[in-house]
């Protein structure tokens, strides 16, 4: 046995109070003597493993074919099974648990800043202690002994309080108490340095061999069959008549199995089955490691714990603690052996060091208490620290369930649920566009081993930090760049992040303050960077108060209301779709009538067979043009060009190539957003200012709202659009990325004496919420319909014309809106964000899903979808009727709610009538 601090000695000697317990001998410079062993009584490991032979013959044919025996594999074949699907197989190389899930310490925290992952984690919760001993009659080795979150500043104790606000919606019981509570509820707590804590009752820990066996006798009893001691070997893959490659078979060390669906749940080993199938699987693995202590005097019932400023996590183990958390130096794991079962690395104490010295400060009786044993194991982080799911870009029947950052447990119900909801249907139920491989990375970035590394570390590095509203990654930075990205970092830009792209945030007064390769935090031996103008800036945001620079995002919206604001959207998706058949793509896949004549421009959601909003974008009618030029390509039949937000362009192109498949239709979907640049100038002098610049006539009459035209601007060819996003007069100018700056420096020129101004997307999200216009994947989202979304004139339901999600939509007009969005605004001035609780007549009856502050109303706005607590549909009398509070950081203000945009309401500026 070693003791605590022990192990602080023997990384990094320093001045801790006495007395100290004296050490036993160090078995090397790297640490005390400690037995590598997992908390568990029980583990997989001791039934046997390795014998060569399957625990059964894989059958020749399966529906679904899940490869990985660990939290996510076992969810997956478990919820398959419950929703009807028995011909499952699943295929674990080893036991199962083997690889990561054996060793993970199995805790469940149920409040995040997500509402879907709030909702995720209530499902896993409920298959663990509730659904698997009903169908089973076992134990699953839930305990629910509570959580306690730690706050010692008050950015911290806001950050709970938030989710204190959010876990009202959803009915999680949760406390914020004082230090002093504190004490009385975990007596053995240092609370000298406490603002508060965050208490939730029902949160726990679970088992993870008494979970993962509980589940696959569960999917057993229904049909499935789990095969262990049988490695993967290959993927076959073939294109179909139309080129497009989908699975069909899986071959085994033991046979080969047909089937047109693979799950690949193999943890660390994901990248490696991935390829495969020839599938990027953008992951690492990396050590990831907990010590458990000797028995602890009065630990016995408490609570477990996340002290997040120190980066550590006490979980409750019987009467001892497991102690680990995420430090900034993780050690990756290098070469992943394919033969690595129930295996665990030694400890590497210089790493761990700083989560000992963190434990022994909030509970200083650690100081003197034994270390019984070091769990060191692999674990799979990706490069934004959520899950890869569904299905692969490349291979059509080739689905994701892996890295899951040390989350597996937690997270498996609810994401097995939806993965197998995914596999049968098509589409998840809740909103998984966070989790979705085919849209949160480009495809220039999932095999780019330097960006997965990068994002991958700062993630993990930084899974404790306090999540801010506008915070931006350091890593994996200047991947794309628009042309005028130079022009405007000499102007003082402050880029964010999307997509691979930097796209404007906000512009500072303070001069250029340029992106910086990435410096590790100083991990690795590596110097920090030191007067780092961008990351001062984004410590400046670091507020759950209005930010430092607020009055300049005020400027920049105030200039474009009153004067003209010009704004960089280059990032933009731009896309065409051609071909004989293009119309009736375009019928099908769009809600609204687009095939009109060339010239038009309509504004557009795609929906999915649930009547979901997949996605909002403008679709203009286009005529052929030069094979040389990328504002209009040749093409036979139809033309259609497609404007989409940067940041979900790659899920756009992934939902129309996956519907274009799908009906076998003759047309192709080209990708030109590399090739042109795109700029917004808005604002009710933008006609004076352009008509300086382009040889075309914009009145109304010659050039009216919705429409587009090829024109010329500083001698430079152009597709100009008159479109606002912000609720203005203004034209969007598509330009081929040669031309960008000159047309550009034209428009900046022509605009100086009318007092013009760069205006970032931080003044976009301001002055599109006063609007009342919808972000996708804000307001809107893949399980909001058009109807709930206040977005009915979208939809062509006046014609005859089927499209994509049609029938859900006419079911639910028939039927009633049961949930509405609504928008909402306070007389008092106070931040929000989202996620704030919506109570009406002293009831909760939902949450912010979008919320800024509008700068020409000078009133915060917030909208959020609300429910009728009765159960009733939410008709606009309803919205009228009620008496409506925000709750914000577990404080209410009076709010006013609108049925319509309390900013122009009649939309008489977009049309040029001021």
């Amino acid at each position: 046995m070693s003791y605590m601090s022990c192990a602080l000695r023997a990384a990094a000697p320093r001045c801790l109070p006495a007395p100290w317990r004296s050490p036993r001998p160090f078995s090397s410079a790297t640490g005390p003597t400690t037995k590598k062993s997992v908390p568990y009584q029980k583990t997989l490991k001791e039934e046997g493993s390795g014998s060569g032979e399957p625990s059964q013959p894989p059958p020749s044919s399966a529906e679904v074919v899940v490869v990985g025996g660990g939290s996510l594999g076992c969810q997956t074949a478990y919820h398959l099974t419950k929703q009807g699907v028995t011909n499952v197989v699943l295929l674990e190389r080893d036991r199962l648990t083997s690889g990561t899930t054996w060793h993970t310490a199995g805790l469940l925290w149920q409040l995040r800043p997500s509402d879907v992952e709030v909702e995720l984690l209530a499902h896993t919760r409920d298959v663990v202690s509730r659904d698997l001993p009903a169908e089973t009659g076992l134990h699953t080795g839930w305990v629910e002994n509570g959580g306690l979150f730690i706050a010692s500043n008050k950015q911290r104790l806001d950050e709970y309080k938030r989710l204190m606000s959010l876990g009202k919606v959803y009915g999680v019981e949760s406390y914020v108490l004082t230090p002093s509570q504190t004490k009385d509820l975990y007596p053995l707590m240092n609370i000298d340095d406490l603002y508060g804590t965050l208490y939730v009752p029902k949160d726990g820990t679970m088992d993870p061999a008494g979970t993962c066996s509980t589940l696959a006798r569960a999917a057993t009893a229904r049909g499935a069959k789990i095969i262990e001691n049988c490695p993967v070997t290959g993927i076959q893959v073939r294109a179909d008549d139309f080129g497009v490659k989908r699975v069909c078979a899986v071959e085994t060390a033991h046979g080969t199995i047909q089937t047109p669906c693979v799950v690949n749940c193999a943890g660390v080993w994901a990248r490696a089955l991935g390829r495969l199938a020839g599938v990027h699987v953008p992951l690492v693995g990396m050590h990831h490691a907990y010590v458990v202590t000797e028995r602890i005097e009065g630990i016995q019932n408490m609570p477990n714990v996340r002290d997040h400023d120190a980066s550590v996590y006490l979980r409750l183990q019987g009467d001892a603690l497991s102690v680990g958390g995420y430090e900034s130096n993780p050690i990756f794991w290098e070469e992943v052996s394919e033969k690595f079962a129930f295996g665990l690395f030694d400890l590497d104490w210089d790493v761990f060091m700083q989560h000992i010295e963190g434990a022994i400060h909030r509970v200083p009786v650690l100081e003197k208490t034994g270390i019984k044993s070091t769990v060191c194991g692999p674990e799979s982080f990706t490069a934004d620290h959520k899950p890869l799911m569904g299905e692969a870009p490349e291979v059509r029947g080739f689905f994701l369930g892996c890295g899951f950052n040390s989350a597996g447990m937690m997270l498996g119900g609810g994401c097995g649920k939806e993965l197998a909801h995914w596999i049968i249907h098509g589409r998840p139920e809740k909103d998984m566009y966070g989790y979705d491989i085919r849209q949160r990375f480009h495809h220039s970035l999932t095999d780019n081993n330097l960006w997965i590394r990068e994002r991958s570390h700062e993630s993990y590095a930084k899974n404790y930090s306090v999540v801010f509203p506008h915070d931006e990654p350091l890593a994996g930075r200047n991947m794309r760049k628009d042309p005028l990205h130079e022009e405007l970092l000499r102007q003082g830009c402050v880029f964010q992040e999307r997509h691979g792209w930097e796209r404007p945030g906000w512009f500072s007064p303070g001069g250029a303050a340029p992106v910086l390769d990435y410096d590790y935090y100083g991990a690795y031996g590596r110097e920090r960077h030191k007067d780092y103008t961008y990351n001062r800036l984004l410590g400046d945001e670091y507020t759950f108060d209005f930010p430092p620079h607020h009055d300049i995002i005020k400027n920049e919206c105030l200039t474009c209301r009153n004067a003209l604001a010009l704004f960089d959207m280059s990032y933009f998706g731009k896309f065409y779709l051609v071909g004989p058949e293009a119309t009736k793509a375009v019928n099908w896949l769009f809600s609204a009538d687009v095939s009109k004549a060339p010239g038009s421009t309509v504004y557009t959601c795609m929906l999915n067979k649930q009547g979901g909003v997949e996605s909002d974008l403008t679709v203009s009618r286009i005529s052929p043009g030069d094979p040389t030029s990328p504002l209009a390509p040749a093409f036979e039949g139809d033309g259609y060009y497609l404007a989409i937000g940067g940041a979900v362009a790659q899920h756009n192109w992934s939902h129309i190539t996956s519907v274009l498949q799908d009906m076998k239709l003759q047309c192709k979907l080209l990708d030109f957003s590399e090739e042109l640049g795109m700029m917004s100038i808005q604002g009710p002098l933008s006609r004076i200012v352009l008509q300086e610049v382009l040889d075309t006539d914009l009145s109304n009459e010659a050039f009216p709202f919705s429409t587009h035209k090829i024109t010329t601007a500083a001698g430079c060819t152009v597709r100009a659009m008159r479109l606002s996003f912000v609720g203005e007069m203004g034209w969007e100018l598509h330009v081929p990325k040669a031309d960008c700056v000159k047309v550009y420096q034209a428009v900046m020129q022509a605009g100086a004496r009318h007092g013009i101004t760069n205006a970032g997307y931080r003044a976009i999200d301001s002055l599109s919420i006063e609007k009342g216009y919808r972000h996708w994947h804000a307001d809107l989202r893949p399980d909001d319909t058009p109807l709930e979304a206040g977005l009915a004139f979208t939809c062509k339901l006046k014609s005859s014309i089927p499209f994509l999600g049609r029938e859900a939509v006419e079911a639910q007009k028939a039927k009633g809106i049961f949930r509405r969005l609504v928008c909402f605004t306070t007389e008092e001035k106070v931040p929000m964000f989202g996620l704030e609780a919506v109570w009406r007549d002293g009831k909760v009856v939902g949450h912010i899903r979008r919320a800024d502050f509008g700068f020409a109303i000078d009133k915060t706005i917030a909208y959020g979808y609300i429910r009728d607590p009765a159960g009733g549909p939410v008709s606009l009398d309803f919205v009228k009727s009620g008496s409506y509070e925000l709750e914000r950081m577990g404080v209410t203000y009076p709010a006013q709610a609108h049925t319509k945009s309390p900013f122009d309401p009649d939309n008489k500026r977009v049309k040029g009538f001021y």
